[in-house]
């Protein structure tokens, strides 16, 4: 089985490309949201994070404080390695396990920090989802209430389009003024083919 990963920086659309791929049948395995799964109910990964961040790493009611990690590793990036170190392996794991019981041609893993982490180089192919700055700023803003300055401070903590582009096999360009769907229409044809 192929195995794709696919990403793009915040604000980028990876997640509307996501749902393209699963109505045309293939799988989406979504990283970041297994990696909150994992460190909301696996007690050593629970008791790791702990230690090394404090008990405000969760809420009363046992789940991640996203909000507070947040603030504590997008400044550090010694402690973000230190999370990552932490959490990545145990979503690799869960993401072959999850290989084992797919039947589609190919299966898509999604990631926000797929080159960042090294994982991409475990995989087949890489699809970057790419987008104009201030399209993605003004995206972001919207989704999540919050102010520009707040959404550059999250793109700066990422590699560019640029750098993404170099490492893709495949860009998926998503600006107002190109259609995503024939893309991915197309992408899912190549990818079928040389499997």
């Amino acid at each position: 089985m192929v195995k794709v990963g696919i990403t793009g920086g915040i604000g980028s659309g990876k997640s509307t490309a996501c749902k393209v791929f699963s109505f045309l049948g293939i799988p989406v395995f979504e990283a970041d949201i297994v990696a909150k799964q994992i460190m909301n109910t696996d007690p050593e990964i629970r008791a790791q994070l702990i230690n090394l961040f404090g008990t405000s790493v969760y809420l009363p009611d046992r789940t991640i404080n996203r909000k507070y990690l947040a603030g504590i590793v997008f400044n550090n990036p010694s402690l973000l390695a230190k999370l990552n170190q932490i959490v990545h392996p145990e979503v690799h794991k869960s993401f072959n396990e999850w290989c084992q019981n797919q039947h589609a041609p190919y299966v898509l893993y999604e990631a926000a920090i797929l080159f960042e982490s090294g994982f991409y180089k475990t995989l087949d192919k890489t699809i970057a989802v790419v987008t104009n700055e201030d399209e993605r700023i003004e995206r972001v803003m919207k989704r999540d209430k919050t102010t520009k300055e707040m959404v550059k401070q999250r793109i700066n903590n990422q590699l560019s389009d640029e750098e993404k582009i170099k490492l893709a096999d495949f860009v998926i360009s998503n600006n107002d003024n190109e259609l995503i769907i024939p893309q991915i229409v197309e992408l899912d044809k190549k990818i079928i083919a040389n499997g």
